[in-house]
């Protein structure tokens, strides 16, 4: 199955007097005949501390987003304590409702659920992209992905300045 990772990068961070991991970097997988991917190692690693699963939700501005088990309980929480009753009753038919479950395997997979493998539309190739967002993954089309970088890259420069200040 082949698997390679542009950048390898997982980030461990300080916060609030504890270690947090983030998702970072780009993972290029192929898919196989079942829809699974070969999670890369260091996504590994944190998935296995979180309950060795993830729950998959519809994107907001990307195909599909992959949450770990731990992170997903947080947006439940958050959705708990932040809606009020009409807000919680619309997250939960159209955000929950759609979200799906995947657990790995023991050879490291984890299986894209059919009805949202169809979200991000894989080509020939049956290669996705993984993209890390902090908290949670982002799944997408490879040439999805290229088309949205290019399209944002006049913005990446006109904030480039305030980008810079962070590092």
């Amino acid at each position: 199955m082949g698997l390679y990772a542009e950048v390898e990068a997982m980030c461990e961070t300080e916060a609030l007097g504890r270690r947090t991991f983030v998702f970072a970097g780009q993972y290029y997988c192929k898919l196989d005949e079942k829809g699974r991917f070969l999670v890369p190692s260091t996504i590994r690693e944190r998935l296995e501390g979180e309950g060795q699963g993830v729950v998959f939700l519809k994107g907001l501005d990307s195909p599909l987003s992959a949450y770990s088990l731990t992170e997903w309980q947080k947006v439940l929480d958050r959705a708990k304590t932040t809606l009020d009753e009409d807000q919680s009753r619309l997250f939960m038919h159209y955000m929950v409702a759609e979200a799906a479950s995947s657990d790995m395997d023991k050879a490291g997979r984890i299986l894209i659920p059919g009805r949202l493998r169809k979200v991000v539309p894989v080509d020939d190739e049956q290669e996705v992209v993984l993209v890390g967002m902090y908290h949670r993954m982002e799944i997408w089309n490879p040439s999805e992905w290229r088309r949205y970088i290019n399209q944002n890259g006049e913005r990446l420069e006109q904030d480039m300045g305030k980008l810079l200040k962070i590092l």
